[in-house]
C-alpha cells in the first residue's frame, strides 16, 4: 500500500502552484493482495490519534494501521465454519466512527473499534437456498450522512433477480432486517442484472443514493423519500440514454465520487476519460415537492483526457476544487504482441539455423517423453499512474501536476 501526504490546510489561501510539491510517498507492504480500505472519519495529520485507516488483505484478519509509519494499531478477525480467516471486500466506519462494517459472503461483520477481536455477525440472507434478503459477496458498503438515521446501503456482486434488487438500505437499530430495497421497474425485473460495484449517499442530501455496475456504463439515483423502484436520475458517461447498448467491455470496478457540496460527481472509463455531472440543477433537488420529478437521463457536463488507460478511482479534495484519479489495468494481449514483434526482429537474421535446430530437439523431447511448462503470461503495464486536477477559480482548465 502508498500512502501520498499532501500540504497541510493552512495554505488553502494560496494557489495550487504555490504549496503545491511533490508528495512524501509511503509504502506499507502487505502479505497478500489489498482487496480494499477505508480511512478513519476525519483522518488527519494534526492529530496522530486519528491518522489511521483499516485494510483487508486476503486470508488476514482486518487491519487498523497508523498511516504515519505503518505499524499495527488493532486487528479485527472475521473467521468461517472451517476456522479459516476471511477478508472482507467491503469496508465502512459508522458516522460516529465508534464502529466498524466488514462486508463479505452472504454477511456483514460488525466490530467495535475500540474492542479489537471477534465482531458480530449480520447474516445478509437467511440460508444458501433460501432467495430471501441479500445473496452473494457484499461488495460495498455506505453510511448515509445523516447521523439521526441510521441507515446504511450495501450492494452484492450476485445480479439482481427478476423479483428482487442487490442493493438494500439496513438500520444500525434493526440489525440484519433489511429495511427497504432499491431498483428499477423499467429493466427486466425489479432489479438491475449486473453486479453493485459502488454505493454512494450524496453528502449535502442525504436522502439521494447513488450506485454504479459492473460493465454498466449508467450511475442510478434514487430518492429514498418516494418510490425505490424508480430512480430519479441517470448518468450516463457516453452521453446516450440507451444504457442496454452502452455495455463497458473491462470487468474492472470503476469508483465514482461527490463532492462534499454535493454539487458534482466525477467517474472515470475504460478509455482513460474523466466525467462531470453537474448536480446543482433544478430539477436534481426538489425538496418541497411533494410529487418527485420524473426520471431524467444526465449527460457530462465536463469530459477530458486524464490518463491512456481505464480509470479505476476519482476523489474530490474536501476542501479544495481538486481532483485525484488513478488509472491502471493488467493487459495481456499487447504483451502478447510485444513479445511476437520484439522476437521476429531480433530473431531474423539466424531464423533458418535455429528453426532446424529447434525442430530436432522437439523431435527428441517427444521421444522422451518431456514435458515443458508453458511459460505464464505477465500483464503489460500501460498507464499506472496518479494526477492530481486544478478546478479552481484561477485555472482555466484541469491540468496534472
Amino acid at each position: 500500500m502508498r500512502v501520498w501526504k499532501t500540504s497541510p490546510p493552512e495554505l488553502l489561501h494560496h494557489t495550487l502552484s504555490d504549496w503545491f510539491t511533490p508528495p512524501t510517498k509511503l509504502w506499507f507492504p502487505q502479505a497478500a493482495p489489498v482487496l480494499d480500505f477505508a480511512w478513519y472519519p476525519n483522518a488527519t495529520s494534526r492529530d496522530p490519534a486519528s491518522f489511521c485507516f483499516v485494510t483487508s488483505v486476503r486470508e488476514c484478519p482486518v487491519k487498523l494501521l497508523d498511516a504515519s509509519d505503518g505499524r499495527l494499531r488493532a486487528s479485527y478477525k472475521i473467521v468461517d465454519h472451517r476456522e479459516r480467516q476471511v477478508a472482507p471486500h467491503s469496508l465502512a466506519f459508522n458516522p460516529l466512527a465508534s464502529k466498524l462494517y466488514c462486508g463479505f459472503e452472504d454477511a456483514i461483520e460488525v466490530f467495535d473499534v475500540h474492542v479489537p477481536g471477534e465482531g458480530t455477525r449480520l447474516r445478509t440472507t437467511p440460508s444458501k437456498k433460501s432467495r430471501d434478503g441479500l445473496k452473494g459477496i457484499i461488495s460495498t458498503l455506505a453510511f448515509s450522512p445523516d447521523i439521526s438515521s441510521g441507515l446504511y446501503a450495501a450492494g452484492s456482486l450476485n445480479p439482481s433477480s427478476s423479483t428482487s434488487s442487490n442493493i438494500a438500505i439496513f438500520s444500525e437499530s434493526t440489525g440484519e432486517v433489511p429495511v427497504m430495497f432499491v431498483g428499477d421497474d423499467h429493466q427486466d425485473g425489479f432489479g438491475i442484472r449486473s453486479s453493485c460495484t459502488q454505493v454512494m449517499f450524496n453528502p449535502f442530501r442525504p436522502y439521494l443514493l447513488y450506485a454504479c455496475f459492473r460493465r454498466h456504463d449508467t450511475i442510478y439515483c434514487w430518492d429514498l423519500r418516494g418510490d425505490l423502484g424508480s430512480p430519479i436520475q441517470t448518468f450516463s458517461r457516453s452521453g446516450e440514454a440507451n444504457v442496454k447498448r452502452n455495455v463497458i467491455e473491462t470487468n474492472q470496478k470503476m469508483h465514482f465520487d461527490v463532492d462534499l457540496g454535493g454539487n458534482w460527481l466525477a467517474i472515470g472509463d475504460e478509455h482513460g476519460d474523466v466525467s462531470m455531472f453537474d448536480l446543482s440543477s433544478p430539477d436534481a433537488d426538489n425538496v418541497e415537492e411533494v410529487v418527485l420529478p420524473p426520471r431524467r437521463d444526465i449527460s457530462p457536463t465536463l469530459k477530458y483526457h486524464a490518463h491512456d488507460d481505464t480509470i479505476g478511482s476519482v476523489a474530490f479534495h474536501p476542501l479544495r476544487a481538486l481532483l485525484l484519479s488513478a488509472s491502471g489495468s493488467r493487459h495481456f494481449e499487447s504483451t502478447l504482441a510485444s513479445t511476437s514483434d520484439s522476437s521476429e526482429n531480433e530473431e531474423s537474421d539466424v531464423e533458418g539455423n535455429e528453426d532446424v535446430v529447434d525442430s530436432e530437439l522437439v523431435q527428441q523431447e517427444r521421444q522422451l517423453g518431456v514435458k515443458k511448462r508453458r511459460a505464464k503470461l505477465q500483464p503489460a503495464v500501460v498507464d499506472n499512474s496518479v494526477k492530481l486536477w486544478d478546478f479552481g477559480e484561477n485555472s482555466s482548465t484541469a491540468l496534472p501536476q
